[in-house]
């Protein structure tokens, strides 16, 4: 049968494609339909470049996500007018987040979901997110934190480490609930409610270390509720379900909860290399620095945005 290149192709895409192309494709059969090596299809798969899954020992490969990947591929390509964010919490990002989607309006879709650190890295590696917000430990710690955090994964060859801020990291707390004469490890006693934090968080590291630093054991807190986000456990606490929690100075502005400030961190995105250049997180960097952002980080308090925009890993 005659091979025809469609719409899409014409755009630039260069796929070739006829009325005999299958719905799932094999692995000679997308490396016919991209043009390439039986060889490098593997590479890719192994890569987790391309989209594939096995099924009973076979490669299968759905063209209709295989023409999404090579557009998504292309400069303007069909995704660009999107952009998913997952990661770490964090009420300035998320302001700045709004902004960008109101002036864009139905032109574009611009989703937030706080997955904690961890989880938006793994979404991050499977493409079913294009950047990951990521804080992990002491700010000063972080330009190798960071990267060793994403040298995990191995697509991190094609993403980029880009600062947005440095956030005050301490304790949450019920106002009142700490007085002159108090001290950390009264707080770990029986008696003060905990929120948790979920594993894989970077609020759930800073209080291993919090708790080695002070030779305190986490597992000797009273957990009353657990958090899916940093927002969520300051909620929780204003709610009266809890006394305190590990958290972002922010979080407690915004619940107006008592705070205790313990150190600062760093708040990157983890993204492939092509976002960065996405009119969309281009206008997201622009909301971040200006005015009204600026604004809102000092009314909320804790921020320090004197970096957003640099890129820190590769150096």
């Amino acid at each position: 049968m005659e091979n025809v290149v469609t719409g899409n192709d014409a755009a630039g895409a260069g796929v070739r494609t006829s009325a005999a192309t299958p719905r799932f494709m094999s692995v000679k059969q997308v490396a016919a339909y991209l043009q390439i090596n039986e060889k490098k299809v593997y590479a890719m798969v192994g890569d987790g470049k391309i989209p594939a899954s096995k099924v009973t020992g076979k490669w299968l490969f759905p063209k209709d996500l295989v023409d999404q990947w090579v557009l998504e591929s292309c400069h303007g390509g069909l995704l660009t007018d999107r952009m998913l964010i997952a990661g770490s919490d964090d009420a300035l990002l998320y302001r700045a987040i709004i902004r960008t989607a109101n002036a864009f309006q139905a032109s574009a879709l611009i989703s937030f979901t706080p997955t904690v650190t961890q989880l938006g890295l793994k979404l991050l590696a499977r493409r079913r997110a294009d950047l990951c917000g990521l804080s992990w430990g002491p700010a000063e710690e972080s330009h190798q934190r960071h990267p060793a955090l994403i040298r995990q994964y191995p697509q991190h060859h094609d993403w980029l480490l880009v600062r947005l801020f440095r956030r005050e990291q301490g304790l949450i707390m019920t106002p009142g609930a700490w007085t002159s004469d108090a001290s950390i490890a009264r707080l770990f006693s029986k008696e003060t409610r905990w929120v948790a934090h979920q594993q894989g968080a970077g609020s759930h590291r800073f209080l291993q270390e919090l708790a080695s630093r002070y030779d305190l054991d986490p597992a000797s807190r009273r957990i009353a509720s657990h958090a899916y986000s940093e927002r969520d456990a300051a909620s929780l606490i204003a709610m009266g379900h809890a006394d305190v929690t590990n958290g972002v100075r922010a979080s407690a502005t915004e619940y107006g909860l008592d705070f205790l400030p313990v150190g600062w961190e760093a708040f990157d995105l983890a993204m492939h290399r092509g976002i960065f250049f996405r009119s969309l997180f281009q206008s997201l960097l622009e909301n971040i620095r200006g005015n009204d952002c600026q604004s809102y980080a000092r009314m909320l308090g804790g921020y320090d945005l004197s970096e957003a925009g640099n890129l820190v890993w590769p150096d």
